[in-house]
């Protein structure tokens, strides 16, 4: 079905609920079509395809029995291009510290700003950087709900429609090669390498050189911010991935899911299922999301999961991320119901991993509500095809997004049927 055509269909009854299976025939059905439907879309932040995509998804949670919107949402265009230009910056301030021990005061305050600025940015912070340089732009979220506006209890499911730009830095032979030849080390690595440090040790070693006359120092920055630019710059100007593993394969467990509470409706509790759009951006209508919906949702009877990345082959659970200071998600008793939950639905589920990455749960965990973000990883502690062109449908592990399903499911159920939680 492509994505004009009208999703109408109603997928049939449950043959097995067995969690060794991680879903049924009629599950599978419902992922793959939805991945295959919106992958052939160029979905860019803030693009027609982004829109597009968008309009299938709310049509298609409408056809599994949601109330479900769009809702345009304001974000400003950040990542590849705002990176390249701070690094581009870092450059310029270090070039005058090599041409003139005079401009090494101004030198080491431009660096600094620069290291500020993408610290902050990298990290969901003020952002005054990408505010004031970076256009305002609109994007597409989907918001579909499912069972009693007035239900004591919400539980909200965030994914992201939009695809992300590929680019050489995603080359992932290193890692590979990494993990066949030392796979004891990468075992025993349960957070990511901090690669954003990386590019922010460019500017600090042009201020630090600049304040302590170290020309070496300096000209290390100089060649650090230079490469930072060619990097992002090679990213601004990469094509679009397909994205069906990041993050079509969380967009389908939030209709899969729909038309499973609508064959077995869970009391109690109301389920908002919510794809937003320019997370790739380092995230984008999920301030949208929070602007619009977090004044009505009750922090002491609201959680959040958070699905981002589930087609690789090993489902796991994050329990914290965080680009420049690892921040651990909100109320850990919650992460700890949705493993219990997992191992008695014969889902296995991996625990302790953290990210150097940033996703859309960082907002409903730093405001407060119980968070949790359900991934998933190869056998190199990698997302599986992450921002390369082979992101296609083809190449996702379905299996794992079943298992993403029935956890989810699980834990919709236990948090209605349990007044203690």
């Amino acid at each position: 079905m492509g994505p004009g055509d009208h999703p109408g269909h109603r997928v049939g009854g449950r043959e097995s609920r067995g969690a060794g299976s991680g879903g049924t025939r009629s599950d599978e059905a419902t992922l793959r079509e939805v991945v295959e439907a919106l992958a052939p879309l160029e979905r860019r932040a803030g693009s027609e395809g982004e829109r597009e995509a968008a309009e299938w998804i709310a049509q298609r949670l409408r056809a599994a029995g949601c109330e479900a919107a769009v809702e345009p949402e304001h974000y400003h265009e950040g990542y590849a291009r705002v990176m390249s230009t701070l690094s581009i910056t870092s450059a310029v301030a270090g070039a005058a510290g090599l041409a003139s021990r005079r401009a090494r005061p101004l030198a080491a305050a431009v660096a600094g700003a620069v290291l500020a600025a993408i610290a902050d940015d990298v990290s969901n912070g003020p952002r005054v950087f990408r505010r004031a340089a970076s256009p305002r732009r609109t994007t597409w979220n989907v918001v579909g709900e499912i069972g009693a506006p007035d239900a004591p209890r919400a539980l909200v499911l965030l994914a992201h429609h939009d695809a992300a730009p590929t680019g050489k830095i995603f080359d992932d032979t290193l890692q590979r090669w990494w993990g066949e030849t030392m796979p004891g080390i990468i075992e025993r690595i349960d957070t990511s390498l901090p690669l954003w440090w990386a590019l922010m040790s460019a500017p600090g070693l042009v201020a630090l050189g600049s304040l302590r006359g170290r020309r070496g120092l300096i000209a290390a920055g100089l060649a650090g911010s230079a490469l930072g630019t060619a990097v992002f710059e090679d990213v601004a100007r990469s094509p679009i991935v397909p994205g069906a593993n990041d993050n079509l394969t969380a967009v389908a467990v939030l209709v899969a899911l729909a038309e499973r509470l609508r064959a077995e409706p869970v009391k109690g509790l109301r389920v908002v299922l919510a794809s937003c759009g320019a997370e790739e951006v380092i995230q984008g209508g999920i301030y949208g999301f929070a602007r619009r919906h977090f004044p009505a949702l009750d922090r002491e009877r609201t959680w959040f999961i958070n699905l981002e990345t589930v087609g690789s082959p090993r489902l796991i659970m994050l329990e914290g991320e965080g680009p420049v200071v690892m921040e651990d998600y909100h109320h850990r008793a919650f992460r700890d119901l949705i493993a219990r939950v997992a191992d008695q639905a014969g889902a296995h589920l991996r625990r302790g991993m953290r990210s150097r990455n940033s996703t859309d749960a960082v907002l409903p965990s730093r405001a407060g509500y119980p968070t949790a973000t359900l991934a998933s990883m190869n056998r190199y502690k990698q997302l599986s095809n992450y921002h390369l062109m082979t992101d296609t449908p083809e190449n996702v592990d379905y299996r794992t997004v079943r298992q993403a399903l029935v956890v989810t499911e699980a834990v919709a159920r236990e948090l209605a049927g349990n007044p203690w939680v």
